[in-house]
């Protein structure tokens, strides 16, 4: 008993005390790396011959270099190329000096010295020309370095007198590069302008290598010459009579050079006068250009047709009888230098023969004509756009075509006079030539009217079988002037066998049609019996409301009734009933009229005054106003805050209803606000205060609202365009509150501290990735939901899950309405499937196994990169879904911010007993990342992709907006 009692006691108050071992810091060790600079000296010293070397320098170069070791590799490169006998490894050196100073981060003034000194020592040609590339290289990373750049012109001028053509070539890029006008250059070295005893502009000393024996070095002379200009250096017109006589040089690539050098001066020197070789007459230098430009339309080289031509183009400032020339192959009389009666007589007199006097000078010698010297041009420019368009390259008839447009823009005059030269081009066999000129008419469309026989040519190309070119022809028809009411006759009565043969084109056509009626009433007035097949004492029969023809004879008529008040009285009783069924079913096609004595009176100034400026501005100011409401949702309780919400939603959606204008932002803003009031929903004090297993259904609802604000967000962003960088901040702050909402419910659910720990270390990162892409969007998001995680930023990365979570759930009730404030427009991408139009009855047959081509044809507004974003979704009645992505060519682009889809989609499946109905719709693709700000996209080769922020995960998704078309199909059984 005492030895149970003595443990006790020793059991109670005894103590001991446990030491902690102090245990040693344990040494940190850090792996050293040779630097650049120490393992290329180690690789070029292990090199036994050239090739080694040639391969360690190649292997070099497809390696990144940080900016500070730099300057050490090009020491010690510098140091390998004094040692090296082979050229090929003392080239690739050069060509690394030059890839080396292009280094961001990096001045390479430190090594101008040096490789200028290895110009000295080097006898290989080829390497020469590589360093002055080098050093050509170095003065454009020193724009602000005068000095420098002095220094490398006068080397430049120093080896202009070398035997070898690309040493000449780089000086010669080398002072148009870095050159500066009107610089004295000394004369260091033997070149062409020392002998002159003087000191020269860069401009001199470039021209004198326009007479240089390589072709290469002439090329490279007039290039500089260019690159000066570019630079914003006046070129002086002495250089004008040099760069005519390279016009006729034997090598293509100095003819192309000098047409582009004449054009220059002529637009630098339009009204000088220039004297015509071999007489006494003058002309304005921009004629004289624009002539010698004609006649390189006629040159050997198709390349040098093709820049002759564009180059006419734009060449605006040409007298008027100089342009009409280009359009005759014959030298007109006013082109031609006309000599005085008294001038005549002159020279008869001196020719000492005499006449019989019956008849003037009936026995004296013919004038003789030299067309080389007393034209005003020479006789081979003659027609210079008629050898243009019929040349037998399509580029060179393009380039033509282009060119008469431009012209003809500014001259109504010419305009008229190369009509019928367009039109011509209608008939080429060249499908791209036939739709430039059918481009090309419709921009000068405002300065012509058509006649029945320029009409006809036009009309025929409604029978090709391309797609693109009865549109565009189309497109034509709806904005030319037409002279007579035949060719109403006619136009019509070609669309309407259009319409028969192409039954796809229907809307192209009414549309067409639409136009041109409303362009010509008067026209279409003596008609209108004809067309609608009235009698003045019989009844006729009532035509068939579903022919398209005959809804294309009324969209033609009614729209030309808009502008002629006579003609409603030439309408039968069921013209009337027709015109009230096209009135509410093809708004856009027919047009509001005022119809006398009928029961309904279509007004057409009620509707124009609802459309007026003052109605889009008033209702720009009631859109303003609604999110100044919804700024005050803070001071209301919660019932009456989501009536708040609810009631503006309302309004914003009608608003945009009723104004096409602001329907863009009107839905955006209705779009946001319903994210706000799902959020506001889903945070209600009843789901916070009770216990998880109370409010399952309550809990469910709210992880449902979660997921459709993120949906939301995505369409916010990617459905609309026009977004500045605070609206995409606001957008992305709207998401970051729904991941909170979604960590938090993971919390409640218990559905794994593994699961929890990795959703909050996702939530941290984000909201990083946050501030770091919008962090000169935070001050305007003060107070806001992320500006309150930013100021507990470091607590919450220490915090355990739970406690973290908690913050999160005060924060997230806490935080406010965000306020939204619009950019000036906003676009929402829209789509509208033309075709089918899922009214058929009748289904597609087909074999099971095989497949069917069903055609899309689609219009698309606002939408950005089409050929990347457009899917067609194909939804079948058992819930398979197919996804087709679009060829690029599919896609056509008729306007600003307005695209076209008319592509094939295959159907295939299984046999059915019956018919049924698939979906057609189209979706917008988009992918979400927290991708890096503009100034890290583009990495250099100085540059590390370790010192980034990891990226956010991409989140790919696709976005329905387009409403579906339902089509029958109908696949049979095979046949045994």
């Amino acid at each position: 008993m005492a030895a149970h009692l003595k443990k006790r006691v020793y059991e109670e108050f005894s103590k001991v005390v446990q030491i902690p071992h102090e245990e040693a810091p344990a040494k940190k060790l850090r792996l050293s790396k040779l630097s650049k600079s120490a393992a290329l000296h180690i690789d070029l010293c292990k090199a036994t011959n050239s090739t080694d070397a040639l391969q360690y320098l190649l292997q070099f170069a497809r390696k990144p270099v940080e900016a500070e070791s730099v300057e050490g590799v090009i020491r010690i490169l510098l140091e390998h190329y004094y040692k090296e006998t082979d050229n090929s490894v003392r080239l690739k050196i050069a060509s690394l000096l030059g890839l080396l100073s292009k280094t961001s981060s990096f001045s390479p003034d430190c090594i101008v010295d040096d490789a200028i000194n290895t110009l000295s020592n080097e006898n290989s040609h080829q390497v020469l020309a590589q360093l002055l590339d080098t050093l050509l290289v170095i003065g454009a990373q020193l724009p602000e370095s005068p000095a420098v750049r002095l220094r490398l012109v006068e080397v430049a001028y120093k080896h202009l007198s070398d035997t070898y053509f690309g040493v000449r070539n780089k000086c010669l890029q080398l002072l148009g590069c870095l050159g500066l006008v009107d610089t004295p250059l000394g004369k260091d070295g033997e070149g062409p302008g020392s002998s002159q005893g003087g000191v020269r502009d860069v401009q001199s000393i470039i021209s004198n290598y326009f007479a240089d024996q390589d072709p290469r070095v002439r090329t490279a002379a007039l290039k500089a010459m260019l690159q000066l200009h570019e630079r914003g250096m006046k070129i002086h017109q002495i250089i004008y009579e040099q760069a005519c006589r390279l016009l006729s040089d034997d090598y293509e690539q100095v003819r192309s050079a000098a047409v582009q050098m004449v054009w220059v001066l002529s637009q630098l020197y339009p009204e000088s006068i220039v004297p015509i070789p071999s007489s006494n007459e003058e002309i304005r230098l921009v004629d004289d250009a624009f002539g010698k430009i004609s006649h390189m339309v006629s040159d050997g080289s198709w390349m040098v047709r093709v820049q002759a031509t564009k180059t006419l183009g734009s060449m605006l400032q040409v007298s008027p009888h100089f342009l009409e020339q280009t359009l005759d192959k014959k030298l007109m009389s006013d082109l031609r230098r006309k000599r005085t009666a008294h001038e005549r007589a002159k020279e008869l007199f001196a020719s000492g023969e005499f006449s019989s006097g019956r008849k003037w000078a009936d026995d004296a010698p013919k004038e003789k004509l030299d067309t080389n010297t007393v034209n005003l041009i020479a006789s081979g420019a003659c027609g210079g756009f008629v050898h243009g368009l019929e040349d037998e390259m399509f580029e060179v008839r393009i380039a033509a075509v282009e060119a008469l447009c431009q012209l003809a823009r500014s001259s109504p005059s010419f305009a008229e006079k190369c009509l019928d030269f367009l039109v011509d081009m209608f008939n080429d066999e060249i499908e791209e030539v036939r739709l430039e000129s059918i481009h090309v008419l419709r921009e000068i469309s405002t300065h012509i009217t058509l006649r029945e026989d320029q009409l006809d040519t036009v009309l025929a190309v409604l029978e090709d079988s391309s797609r693109d070119i009865r549109e565009a022809l189309h497109e034509l028809l709806c904005y030319t002037n037409v002279s007579t009411k035949e060719c109403i006759q006619l136009a019509l009565l070609e669309l309407l066998k259009n319409l028969n043969k192409y039954p796809t084109d229907r809307n192209s056509v009414w549309k067409c049609l639409k136009f041109l009626g409303s362009r010509h009433p008067t026209l279409v007035l003596p008609l209108v019996p004809e067309l609608l097949s009235t009698h003045p004492y019989f009844d006729t029969p009532e035509p068939d409301m579903d022919d398209p023809a005959y809804i294309a004879v009324l969209v033609l008529v009614f729209n030309a009734a808009k502008s002629c008040p006579t003609m409603p009285a030439l309408f039968s009783d069921h013209t009337f009933r027709h015109y009230a069924y096209l009135r509410d079913s093809l708004s856009h096609l027919v047009p509001p009229l005022r119809l006398p004595g009928r029961k309904q009176v279509y007004s057409l100034d009620s509707v124009d005054s609802s459309s007026g400026s003052g109605s889009v501005e008033s209702a720009q100011l009631f859109l303003q106003q609604s999110l100044n409401r919804v700024g005050t949702i803070q001071n209301l309780e919660s019932p009456g805050a989501q009536d708040l919400l609810n009631f503006t939603i309302r309004d914003l959606q009608r608003l945009g209803e009723l104004q096409t204008e602001l329907a863009g932002a009107a839905d955006f803003c209705a779009t946001y606000l319903r994210c706000q009031l799902l959020l506001m929903k889903a945070l209600q004090e009843k789901l916070w205060n009770m216990a998880v297993p109370l409010c399952l259904k309550q809990n469910v609802t709210a992880t449902a609202a979660a997921q459709q604000i993120l949906e939301e967000t995505y369409k916010l962003e990617f459905l609309y365009s026009g977004l500045e960088s605070r609206q995409v901040a606001t957008i992305h702050h709207v998401r970051l509150q729904a991941k909170a909402l979604q960590l938090i419910l993971t919390a409640r659910t218990r559905q794994g501290l593994d699961l929890l720990i990795s959703s909050c270390e996702k939530f941290l990162q984000e909201v990083e990735s946050f501030q770091r892409l919008f962090l000169s969007e935070l001050p305007h998001l003060q107070d806001s939901f992320v500006d309150k995680l930013l100021d507990l930023m470091p607590r919450l990365s220490s915090c355990k899950p739970a406690e973290l979570v908690k913050i999160l759930q005060t924060t997230l009730r806490q935080s406010g309405l965000l306020q939204l404030k619009l950019p000036e427009q906003i676009h929402r991408a829209t789509a509208t499937i033309i075709e089918p139009t899922g009214e058929s009855d009748n289904p597609l047959r087909f074999t099971t196994g095989l497949v069917v081509a069903l055609d899309i044809d689609a219009t698309l507004e606002h939408v950005q990169d089409p050929q990347n974003t457009i899917k067609v979704q194909i939804l079948y009645p058992d819930g398979q879904s197919h996804v087709i992505h679009p060829k690029p060519g599919d896609f056509r682009k008729p306007g600003p911010h307005r695209h076209r889809l008319i592509t094939q989609v295959y159907l295939s499946h299984t046999a059915w007993t019956e018919p049924s109905q698939v979906e057609v719709r189209l979706l917008l693709a988009y992918s979400s990342s927290s991708s890096a700000p503009p100034s890290t996209n583009r990495l250099g080769w100085s540059d590390s992709i370790d010192s980034l922020p990891p990226a956010e995960a991409a989140v790919e998704g696709t976005i329905p907006f387009s409403k579906p078309v339902k089509v029958f199909i109908m696949p049979k059984p095979a046949r045994r």
